[in-house]
C-alpha cells in the first residue's frame, strides 16, 4: 500500500486482494504496489513514519482525554425567564473554548450532540478524540446577568 485506505490497509503493508481490483483500480490510481522485495524495501520506511504518526496522534488523545476529564467549560448566555437560552451552545462553541483554553483542536465531527445546548444549568457532551479513546465533557450554561450591563 502507497497510501492509508481505511477498509484495506496501511501505508507499506501487504495486502492481499482480487486481481482485478488491484490491476484495474489500486495499481492505475497508485495506491500500491506490486509486492517485489524492492518495493518491500522501498516502503519500510513509510511505514515505520505512518507508525509514528498513529502512535504520535494517540498519545496526543489520551493527553487531551486528561486534560478535558477534569475541566467543566463554562457559557454565559443571555436566557428568557424560564431558563431557556435566547440563542445556543453549539459544537462550534465547544470546538472553540477548546481551542481557546486548552489550544487544542478537535474536528467539530467528534463533539458528539444530539442538539445545540438550549437550556441554563449543567449539560455534558461526548467527545471522541481518537479511535477509542473518548471523554465525557462537562458543560455549564449560566445565566447572563442583565442587571450588570
Amino acid at each position: 500500500m502507497t497510501t492509508t485506505i481505511d477498509s484495506l490497509g496501511h501505508v507499506g503493508e501487504v495486502v492481499e486482494v482480487a486481481d482485478g481490483y488491484a490491476r484495474n483500480y489500486l495499481f492505475p490510481k497508485r495506491l500500491a504496489v506490486e509486492p517485489t522485495p524492492h518495493n518491500i524495501a522501498r516502503f519500510a520506511k513509510a511505514r515505520a513514519a505512518h507508525q509514528a504518526e498513529l502512535e504520535e496522534r494517540e498519545a496526543r488523545a489520551i493527553r487531551l482525554r486528561d486534560a478535558l476529564a477534569d475541566r467543566t467549560l463554562v457559557f454565559v448566555r443571555k436566557a428568557h425567564d424560564d431558563d431557556r437560552l435566547y440563542g445556543s451552545v453549539r459544537v462550534e462553541d465547544i470546538v472553540g473554548r477548546i481551542k481557546e483554553e486548552l489550544g487544542e483542536e478537535i474536528e467539530a465531527s467528534r463533539v458528539k450532540l444530539e442538539h445545540p445546548i438550549e437550556t441554563i444549568g449543567p449539560h455534558s457532551v461526548t467527545i471522541n478524540l481518537y479511535k477509542d479513546i473518548a471523554v465525557e465533557l462537562r458543560i455549564r450554561v449560566d445565566k447572563e446577568n442583565a442587571e450588570e450591563g
